[in-house]
């Protein structure tokens, strides 16, 4: 079990709105979902991956998560483009989701970043979808 796929996604019903995370690591066949109030878009696509590494952490430990490769697949090309340093980011709002991924990424042997498209990561939108619907009436 040294690499292991995780699916991310996050969304915004409204920018900002009420915002959601879905979550499933392949890997492990887990899933996770998560309320986050209100957001935006974009910081509920960075709020994925840090819930996603700082959950796998818990899960399997320390010292494996030390040897461990990560993949991290998420459909938003703009933050994946950004954690792997391929564009700036200008929103000065997401500054500080960055500096805790990149610190997250210091407990792992390494972590990739890939974009795919939304029909590759059907499992983790329909998480954010899920959640959104567990909280009718909230917003």
């Amino acid at each position: 079990m040294n690499k292991i796929i995780i699916y991310c996604d996050g969304g915004s019903r409204g920018n900002p709105g009420p915002a959601a995370i879905g979550i499933y690591i392949e890997t492990l066949n887990k899933e996770y979902s998560k309320f986050l109030g209100k957001a935006t878009n974009n910081e509920a696509e960075y709020s994925a991956p840090i819930f996603a590494l700082k959950k796998l952490k818990s899960l399997i430990g320390g010292e494996k998560s030390e040897k461990a490769e990560i993949e991290i697949k998420m459909d938003s090309e703009l933050v994946v483009k950004q954690l792997n340093a391929e564009y700036k980011i200008k929103e000065e709002s997401l500054v500080p989701f960055f500096i805790e991924i990149w610190n997250l990424k210091q407990d792992f042997k390494k972590v990739i970043f890939s974009h795919i498209p939304r029909e590759q990561n059907k499992k983790a939108d329909w998480l954010v979808n899920k959640e959104f619907d567990s909280q009718k009436g909230l917003f």
